[in-house]
């Protein structure tokens, strides 16, 4: 009879602690993204600062490990801190909305600064603030990745991949490439070159479907956005019209959303950021001598161009002439053995001349052209880097197209969605 006795308590207990492991124990909450931000805020372009508002009033949604300074120009960490100074002044009354938001300390404890300059031939120069955080992040013990959403140069994640290559294991990238693919051409070259095994969504052109709002209902138009949903809104929305009078352009929030809206684990799939395919290769051509308007290429490919001189002394990756593309400066450098070169990417289809300046005679005043085209990746190329099982970029299919950027609508039939749930958290700011 003892027995029977003991064997009914241990029953009950173990159903009692059965009961606490079960319906009864509280849902787990859902893991946050870990995210580091590298930008150029401040640089040449101000939609940084809009898309850094947008980052802190949707905070609580992520883990924020770094705030990566990286930019053209006079950017600076200090364009990091004065938006989160900004933050502070809205952040008591933005918490009792989400007490979840970080606190503007830990934002600015985590602001590093990168590589101001692009970077040379060779795609990388020596580690930055802002690239041994990169890696220090990813080498954090976690049991999820860290997404590195690059708003700029891609400099400082080439630098960290150079320095520690083993960190690719650990993370996924998103770049808006485009017009950043055109400055940091020689770092990226040296990222598909040597870790075409790297995780990335190469976003040439479907970020655009964020502002090109043709068909966009007119509440929600550029121009509209911030007078119906912004304006006379805490301090950021003061500050927000600083940046193309208040209209609405924030390419770089695309990859922002991507981890919103989806399943981040999938670039194929449905996302507020966008929809990408698998690419197998980054198109490259490479032209001996100079380039003609009979020479085609895919727009965001590597150009590269090789001229014959004289016989130097210099130091590796100096730069010994200049190459004009559309109106912009290129450094050209010398590569021994009287072969010289400069590299370039154009940011959209485009019909390019080219001219070069140098005190070196047989570099100085060359001319040609090139005619670069869509869709991307384009013909394949023996030249052409071959890349990983887990690269993704713009889909190439002519209906998901606005004007000439490829892969646009992806992003844009979400439109109303995006900036409907943003202007909600707007509510949170007003008086």
């Amino acid at each position: 009879m003892k027995l029977k006795r003991r064997s009914i308590s241990g029953l009950l207990v173990l159903v009692f602690f059965a009961s606490l492991l079960g319906c009864n124990k509280p849902e787990k909450k859902a893991t946050k993204p870990r995210v580091l931000i590298s930008s150029d805020i401040g640089g040449t372009d101000p939609d940084d600062f809009q898309s850094m508002i947008h980052l802190l009033m949707y905070s609580d949604q992520f883990q924020i490990e770094g705030l990566v300074s990286s930019p053209y120009g006079e950017g600076s960490i200090q364009d990091f801190q004065n938006i989160i100074d900004l933050y502070e002044k809205d952040y008591t009354q933005l918490l009792t909305h989400s007490p979840e938001l970080p606190s503007p300390k830990s934002l600015r404890a985590i602001t590093k600064q990168g590589q101001k300059d692009a970077a040379p031939f060779k795609g990388y120069t020596s580690p930055t603030e802002g690239s041994e955080w990169i890696i220090t992040c990813a080498k954090k013990e976690s049991d999820q990745p860290l997404w590195i959403l690059v708003w700029g140069g891609i400099e400082d994640l080439a630098q960290a991949l150079h320095d520690a290559p083993e960190i690719k294991e650990n993370i996924r990238v998103y770049w808006i490439g485009g017009p950043n693919k055109k400055w940091s051409i020689n770092a990226y070259s040296y990222i598909v070159a040597n870790h075409p095994d790297l995780w990335m969504i190469e976003a040439n052109s479907t970020y655009r479907g964020w502002f090109m709002d043709e068909n966009s209902p007119e509440d929600l138009k550029g121009d509209a956005f911030y007078d119906n949903y912004i304006q006379g809104r805490g301090a950021l929305g003061k500050d927000f019209i600083k940046y193309y009078e208040g209209n609405i352009k924030m390419g770089d929030t695309p990859s922002l959303v991507y981890l919103m809206n989806g399943d981040p684990n999938d670039p194929t799939g449905e996302s507020w950021g966008g929809s990408f395919e698998k690419i197998s290769r980054s198109s490259r051509s490479i032209f001996l001598g100079g380039s003609t308007e009979e020479d085609t290429v895919a727009a965001y490919a590597t150009i590269e161009w090789r001229f014959e001189g004289p016989e130097i002394d210099v130091p590796e990756d100096s730069v010994v002439f200049e190459m004009e593309i559309q109106n912009q400066t290129w450094p050209g450098y010398y590569f021994g053995n009287g072969i010289y070169g400069v590299k370039y990417s154009s940011k959209k289809p485009e019909n390019g001349y080219y001219k070069t300046r140098s005190s070196i005679v047989e570099l100085d005043d060359l001319e040609g052209a090139y005619i670069s085209t869509f869709p991307w990746p384009g013909k394949a190329s023996s030249d052409d880097y071959l890349l990983g099982g887990n690269w993704y970029s713009d889909k190439v299919y002519a209906a998901l197209f606005i004007d000439d950027q490829q892969g646009a609508k992806t992003v844009s039939k979400y439109r109303k969605e995006f900036l409907m749930d943003w202007a909600e958290r707007w509510k949170w700011l007003r008086n």
